[in-house]
């Protein structure tokens, strides 16, 4: 333990996170190049390098000092992929596929951890302890990644394939929102658990919508995966 903080759980959730935020950011990126819009690929944002898609504040100082400060919440952000809407041949279509590569990536990344668990035993007993519980978190990080981001709210993924998928009557107050989505994201996941503790109530509107589909998803990826639950 270092000042309450258990390295060795820190270690199993460095890899597993970043992998996850990169191939999700790296999946924005590729699909719309291969829709029409070479913007993030010239910019070299379609990489697995997880340097090209951090953002200090939001990927390392603000999730670090939630941490520190035993938040209720851990948030944080990767750098957005810039997509020019302009540039895919039919923007409207195209910028849901765009939008929706991010949580499918994700959702393929948990597939992928848990197959990946069946090598396990050829790992050495304390690497194959390590490992496993590498796997595990991916599983539960690309889970919770996958549908969070898909709350259809801009500028979250969901949103934005909302935007793309309801009549225009619709779409155009909900884009609207886009600038206001971080507050409004920032007010749910913090500011209300907060308030709430304060008040000895259990106010988490993310929590309650979000864990149950990660839970019923979980389950079924194992399933999947061939470990049962």
């Amino acid at each position: 333990m270092f000042d309450g903080i258990d390295l060795y759980v820190v270690s199993t959730w460095v890899l597993p996170v970043l992998l996850a935020i990169t191939f999700h950011e790296a999946a924005h990126g590729f699909v719309a190049w291969r829709l029409g819009d070479p913007t993030a690929h010239k910019l070299g944002r379609i990489s697995a390098n997880p340097l090209r898609h951090v953002d200090p504040m939001g990927t390392v100082i603000l999730p670090g000092l939630l941490v520190l400060a035993k938040a209720p919440f851990i948030f944080g952000w990767a750098k957005p992929v810039p997509i020019d809407p302009r540039r895919l041949r039919q923007p409207r279509r195209d910028m849901v596929l765009v939008a929706a590569a991010g949580p499918g990536s994700n959702l393929l990344m948990a597939l992928i951890a848990g197959l990946l668990a069946h090598l396990l035993f050829l790992a050495p007993p304390e690497a194959a302890k390590w490992l496993g519980d590498n796997l595990f978190n991916a599983m539960v990080i690309n889970l919770v990644l996958a549908v969070f981001n898909m709350i259809p709210l801009p500028p979250l993924d969901g949103g934005r394939v909302a935007v793309g998928l309801l009549p225009l009557g619709l779409a155009r107050p909900l884009a609207r929102l886009e600038r206001y989505g971080i507050f409004i994201l920032i007010g749910a996941l913090l500011l209300l658990p907060m308030i709430g503790e304060a008040a000895g109530l259990d106010i988490n509107p993310v929590g309650a919508v979000v864990l149950p589909v990660v839970r019923a998803l979980m389950q079924g990826m194992m399933l999947l995966t061939g470990h049962g639950w």
